[in-house]
């Protein structure tokens, strides 16, 4: 199991966690917003506070107990989805600093670029068991 923590009133995050459901036909990762109490205390197991999560951290991975962020954290997903998709890992042959520089980009701009929401998205009820 992945689990997947994003930022709960993106609309890009929400577009991306849509995106992770639809390639994700075995149910392998789960989702929490950072804004839940999930998210916060995932965060607060692994000793971040919520600051550190904000912006430009978006999108979290936690997978066989390690904490993934940033580029670290779209790349890991692409892989662990499998098919096509975990070819998308050749971006680990960039410099962590330049995957990080590019993803920081984005995310300081999403809101401005993709917009958000007035408050975090509700899965639908088939759904909902894959959100904590």
């Amino acid at each position: 199991m992945a689990l997947i923590l994003f930022d709960g009133v993106c609309n890009l995050c929400h577009g991306f966690v849509q995106f992770v459901i639809r390639h994700d036909p075995t149910g392998r990762f789960q989702f929490t917003a950072l804004q839940s109490e999930a998210g916060q205390a995932v965060l607060a197991a692994h000793g971040l506070t919520p600051a550190d999560a904000a912006d430009p951290d978006s999108v979290l991975l936690l997978h066989e107990g390690r904490l993934y962020s940033h580029s670290a954290a779209v790349l890991r997903i692409a892989r662990l989805l499998g098919g096509p998709w975990q070819l998308l890992a050749v971006g680990y042959v960039l410099p962590r600093p330049w995957r990080d520089a590019a993803y920081r980009f984005v995310a300081r701009h999403r809101y401005r670029w993709f917009g958000r929401q007035v408050s975090c998205w509700l899965p639908t009820p088939e759904l909902r068991a894959r959100f904590r």
